[in-house]
């Protein structure tokens, strides 16, 4: 038998035995203060979610299904990115056009020597 062939029977062996589970990314809308605006503001981010798994697979099969599994992660993370990158964006707009400045400090009395205009 080859060697390489029976590593790579070995790890099926290995693989086959563990469960495995699909995760996806979900966008996650919260709610943060703002200590600098006053106000509250949303913001989102991304949130791993398990949606299943499989732990009887044999040869090809669990194969299959693990490079299914990683298609729909990889999918996932880029399709919800994207949509908390814009979403981020948008609920930055959102708040600046409800922040209020805080108010500039009343000037203090001029240095000696200073001349105001």
């Amino acid at each position: 038998m080859h060697p390489r062939r029976f590593a790579t029977g070995k790890s099926i062996l290995l693989l086959a035995g563990m469960p495995a589970a699909a995760c996806i990314y979900l966008p996650q809308t919260t709610t943060v203060y703002d200590q600098d605006c006053k106000v509250y503001a949303r913001q989102m981010q991304l949130q791993m979610a398990q949606v299943g798994g499989f732990t009887r697979c044999i040869n090809e099969g669990c194969i299959a299904l693990l490079a299914a599994a990683g298609a729909v992660t990889a999918a996932s993370a880029v399709v919800s990115g994207s949509i908390v990158v814009a979403g981020n964006v948008v609920y930055w707009f959102e708040k600046r056009g409800h922040c209020v400045p805080a108010p500039a400090p009343p000037p203090g009395p001029a240095p000696a020597g200073a001349v105001r205009p």
